[in-house]
């Protein structure tokens, strides 16, 4: 059985979209994973690690992995003899086994991105100076194959403001544009402040519904930084 569709499928019986999914798993995850990773787990690319994969499991209510992702009774092998920490512990090796090239039945090349160096400004968005583009506060961290290939700088998200979506702290990944299309989300300066928020229509918007639009007026001094990609 070909673990990759499985993941596909089980996303889909779910009513999740590979960003959600990302965003289910950042939560809980130190390192940050995009949408596209997602897909490349979905398509067999690569092998999602241990511990990403336990919480697809557990976004999916995947209860059984080895008649999920395997095809197989879990009695097989008197596995009904053991307790349910001894069920856990053999159920983490299968999908360590399973994500090692070494164990695994396909020959799926895991795929490999060049690293580069990408800007993570100091200045947290929600508010703060709106002018953080043109500092130099920041820090080059390296961007593995989590991060999109269009994604020209990074900031930290600071509140609750655009949760579900985006935590407090959390690294996201910016398109530098001036422009954005209504609905799109990015980051805004207002007045001297910065704000990851969705584009309205002359007004920005928050995903958590108990924060207000903040209008754009005539005279505001109103500029896009970029757009969201991860």
């Amino acid at each position: 059985m070909d673990y990759s569709k499985v993941l596909a499928r089980l996303r889909k019986e779910n009513k999740r979209t590979q960003a959600e999914v990302a965003d289910y798993i950042n939560r809980y995850s130190d390192k940050k994973y995009s949408f596209k990773m997602v897909s490349h787990w979905e398509k067999g690319n690569s092998a999602p690690p241990l511990e990403q994969f336990l919480l697809l499991c557990e976004l999916y209510g995947v209860r059984d992995i080895q008649s999920t992702f395997r095809g197989v009774d879990t009695d097989f092998r008197n596995l009904s003899k053991l307790n349910s920490l001894g069920k856990s512990r053999v159920e983490e090796y299968i999908a360590l086994l399973r994500g090692n090239p070494l164990f695994s039945e396909t020959d799926s090349e895991i795929t490999t991105v060049k690293p580069r160096l990408i800007r993570l400004y100091d200045i947290p968005v929600a508010a703060g100076a709106g002018v953080f583009l043109d500092s130099d506060s920041f820090e080059e961290i390296e961007a593995d194959g989590t991060v999109p290939e269009d994604a020209d700088f990074a900031v930290k998200v600071s509140g609750d403001s655009m949760t579900p979506r985006f935590a407090d702290g959390q690294v996201i990944f910016i398109k530098e544009q001036e422009t954005l299309e209504t609905g799109e989300i990015g980051i805004f300066g207002l007045n001297g402040d910065a704000y990851v928020k969705k584009l309205g229509n002359g007004e920005l918007l928050s995903l958590n519904a108990r924060y207000a639009p903040i209008p754009i007026r005539e005279y505001d001094s109103f500029h896009v930084f970029g757009k969201v990609v991860g």
